[in-house]
């Protein structure tokens, strides 16, 4: 079976095409035929070595953590009914309660057959993936975040996948929408999908725009992490919320608890960002029927074949990618 694996910790070279055995599906199991791989900065980030202490994660493995495709076969207990269905999945195992991201980039994945959602007739299995990890997550943060019309809100890595779901989102909820990215493609896209404002953060002048358009934030969304993260927070305002999911410059920002308590702004990191697995799988069945009647989208950016796993990453960490990286493993009918 051809599959793409991480052969050690490094950069995006140590992704290797070749040849895996064959996975089988065990009790409770079922064995996807996989059409489209989601590709996700986490990915790149576990390539590196980057969250060991919390994924347990060993070279050499099979990448990738979610998939959408056909099912196959099925182990035992499972539904024969579910064979010949069309589904998404996340792959991969539970350690510690964590889910660990492997066995994605393949032609074949075992999943839970508890993690399975099937994918409406109509809707490419290309476009259900952008939903399968960025769908959810951005409605779990908006539950989290309860933002209010007329609240000024800012995206922080507002270009990339979940960026492509959340400033639409945000916006339909009535939120002054503020998408900060890099460079000018990036920035017509977030200004295309809904945003009123849009600041470009390699200018080091950012946050003053952002204070100049909206007068600071009542909420703030942070994939970026790191630096641009902290410089995020202090736009927000007394009483305001802060929700950090994202590690896209390396680590997460280092907020001072005493100062968030004395400005009263409540931050939610990512061990604080908890998702209901039986709402999520709700949120997710949600969002596909929506996507196959054209009611919402999600925006894939690029696409690569299963082969070329080392050019997605290598583009994901040099930021020329916007919205989802998708993995094309089947060509499409």
């Amino acid at each position: 079976m051809r599959a793409v694996q991480v052969v050690r910790f490094g950069g995006p070279e140590v992704l290797v095409p070749g040849d895996v055995p064959e996975p089988v599906a065990g009790d409770g199991q079922v064995l996807i035929d996989v059409a489209v791989a989601d590709v996700l900065f986490l990915d790149a980030q576990l390539r590196s070595g980057w969250g060991i202490e919390w994924f347990r994660i060993t070279p050499p493995y099979v990448a990738g953590n979610g998939v959408a495709g056909t099912v196959s076969a099925v182990g035992s207990s499972v539904d024969p009914e579910l064979v010949g269905r069309r589904v998404l999945a996340r792959v991969g195992t539970r350690t510690g309660g964590v889910q660990v991201p492997t066995g994605g980039y393949a032609e074949r994945a075992v999943a839970p057959a508890t993690e399975l959602v099937e994918v409406p007739d109509g809707l490419d299995f290309r476009d259900a993936i952008g939903f399968l990890h960025d769908g959810t997550t951005a409605l779990g943060l908006l539950h989290h975040a309860a933002v209010a019309p007329g609240e000024r809100v800012l995206v922080t890595a507002a270009g990339g996948s979940l960026g492509a779901l959340l400033v639409p989102l945000l916006s339909a909820a009535g939120g002054r929408v503020v998408g900060a990215a890099r460079g000018e493609r990036k920035l017509a896209l977030v200004r295309e999908w809904g945003a009123d404002h849009v600041v470009d953060y390699t200018d080091p002048g950012w946050a003053d725009q952002v204070r100049e358009l909206v007068g600071g934030v009542d909420v703030v969304f942070d994939g970026a992490g790191g630096g641009l993260g902290e410089a995020a927070f202090e736009l927000v305002a007394p009483g305001g919320r802060f929700l950090s999911y994202g590690a896209a410059a390396g680590t997460f920002p280092t907020i001072d608890p005493a100062v968030a308590s004395e400005r009263e702004v409540r931050v939610l990191g990512m061990l604080d960002l908890s998702y209901d697995p039986a709402q999520t799988a709700e949120d997710l069945r949600g969002l596909l029927a929506e996507a196959a009647a054209g009611r919402v989208r999600s925006f894939v950016g690029q696409t690569f074949p299963l082969e070329r796993a080392t050019d997605a990453h290598a583009a994901i960490e040099a930021r020329e990618t916007v919205g989802k990286t998708v993995l094309e493993v089947k060509e499409r009918d």
